[in-house]
């Protein structure tokens, strides 16, 4: 079982759970594999439909672990930029290839690479106590583990200006209105809206949501002739799937579809 990570799989959605509450969730290195694990696992299971992923005790996550370094910083400067390799970008390139939904319950502390980690789900869910910061100016760093990718692509360029240059956190209500967040709910009632909405997700086609999640993370890098043909390909794709002929034959005999999501 895994130590900093708790795991569970029920009605089509595998619950995901940074659990190193004492760290604020904190990222190291045994985090970073079993987080990766729990990835592939939940990826490559058929009867995983949606993903939730969230943190445990009182925030979603600071980022990673500066205890971990200070071994090593003793002895030399770390390499950053290969720690980076090794770690948030494997599981970020996960999530986002993923062909399967991801929704973030975030709540209390989002900071740093634990923003982007937040970021690199596909939507968020916050409470009203979540606080986002980019946080890594404080450090003397720029951002990494894709915020700058998702940030100003969600917020814009001028607001993901400020956010990185002064580590300002951001409030919950003020996340939404940037359409940082679809939903804000009370803390009581995230993981239960999170895990309703994700339960939605797990029930519609499944295939057709990995053509639509590969299509819009592509579209932000391609030209529209490109992303014409991105279309044309997965659309030849979702043709042939079952959920597409349960589909037609739903709407032909006017009754409510059952996907399978194959």
């Amino acid at each position: 079982m895994p130590e900093t990570i708790a795991y569970e799989k029920r009605n089509g959605v595998a619950h995901i759970t940074l659990n190193r509450p004492k760290r604020l969730n904190a990222f190291n290195g045994l985090m970073h594999e079993e987080l990766y694990a729990v990835l592939d696992d939940s990826e490559n299971d058929e009867s995983v439909r949606a993903v939730v992923l969230r943190g445990e005790g009182r925030g979603f996550s600071a980022g990673a672990d500066l205890s971990s370094f200070d071994e090593e910083i003793e002895e030399n400067t770390p390499d950053l930029g290969q720690y980076l390799r090794d770690t948030y970008t494997r599981a970020i390139l996960k999530m986002t290839r993923m062909e399967k939904p991801i929704i973030g319950a975030v709540h209390g502390p989002v900071y740093g690479a634990g923003f982007g980690m937040a970021l690199a789900c596909d939507v968020r869910i916050a409470a009203e106590s979540a606080k986002f910061s980019v946080a890594f100016i404080r450090i003397g760093l720029m951002p990494d583990a894709g915020v700058s990718f998702f940030l100003p692509r969600i917020v814009g360029l001028g607001r993901a200006m400020q956010m990185s240059m002064t580590g300002d956190p951001m409030e919950a209500n003020e996340a939404l209105t940037t359409g940082l967040v679809t939903k804000v709910v009370s803390d009581e009632e995230l993981i239960t809206e999170a895990t309703k909405f994700a339960e939605h997700l797990a029930t519609l086609p499944t295939k057709a949501m990995g053509k639509i999640k590969a299509s819009l993370y592509r579209s932000f890098e391609s030209d529209l002739e490109t992303a014409l043909e991105t279309e044309a390909v997965g659309q030849t794709f979702c043709g042939y799937t079952e959920d597409h002929k349960e589909g037609v034959a739903a709407f032909a005999e006017k009754r409510q579809a059952t996907f399978t999501g194959k």
